[in-house]
């Protein structure tokens, strides 16, 4: 069996109104397929719920602002020595530099990546939420998160 830790974790960042949020799963799940520290990668594994923090209409009722967006899941990565705190950094960078790449143009804010509780996924995920994965992640890490989901 693979080595991994598994860490709920929360992204929450703005987007621009018409963004989908498939797609902004799908760029969070795949920014985090390999994470990167000190020049060592590792395979990691995203799956959870995206949603919309605010109202449908919120964001022409401001006259077309961001409009604030989620993903509560888990985030499980490979290899014996690693430290949740690391992991969320690491996924952090990865997370970052994506949104930057896909939505900077618009002013999106620099997302935030934290850890949270178990209790805080199960409790705070919305139930009409899009469920997102990594695709083609490394399959016993998918086999580790699979409980966890």
């Amino acid at each position: 069996m693979l080595d991994s830790l598994i860490v709920p974790l929360l992204v929450t960042t703005d987007l621009p109104p018409e963004a989908d949020l498939a797609e902004f799963g799908e760029l969070l799940t795949g920014a985090t397929r390999t994470l990167d520290r000190q020049g060592s990668s590792y395979a990691a594994f995203l799956a959870g719920k995206v949603f919309w923090l605010d109202s449908p209409g919120s964001a022409e009722a401001k006259g077309g602002d961001l409009r604030f967006a989620a993903l509560i899941g888990y985030l499980a990565a490979s290899g014996p020595s690693h430290a949740a705190r690391e992991v969320v950094a690491d996924a952090r960078r990865a997370i970052s530099a994506a949104v930057d790449a896909r939505y900077g143009d618009v002013g999106a804010a620099t997302p935030a990546v934290m850890a949270i509780r178990v209790k805080d996924v199960r409790e705070r995920t919305p139930s009409p939420a899009l469920f997102v994965e990594t695709a083609d992640a490394h399959p016993e890490l998918v086999a580790v998160a699979k409980p966890y989901i």
